[in-house]
């Protein structure tokens, strides 16, 4: 399902106009990722969170060069999914 299925959907079921649900859902993860950038987590009750994970640094090879080379301790976004949301799912 694409961004634009999505905004189909919430403009079908809603009534509201396609421009404005889109503006909507473009804010949203707009807020999001501003949020994450600042290094909060984002809570949504019944769907799920969106948290930044800490990856530790690491001893990784590049097969192509036979080197090692060493990735730094870094943070990426993940999304945790509900109890309830991923009762359904299964």
């Amino acid at each position: 399902m694409t961004k634009a299925d999505i905004v189909n959907q919430i403009a079908k079921s809603t009534g509201v106009e396609k421009v404005q649900v889109q503006a909507i859902v473009e804010a949203f993860m707009d807020n999001v990722k501003q949020a994450m950038a600042e290094g909060q987590n984002v809570y949504l009750r019944g769907f799920g969170s969106f948290i930044i994970k800490k990856r530790a640094m690491k001893v990784a090879r590049n097969i192509s060069k036979n080197t090692t080379i060493t990735i730094p301790e870094h943070n990426i976004p993940a999304f945790k999914p509900s109890k309830s949301f991923a009762s359904e799912i299964k």
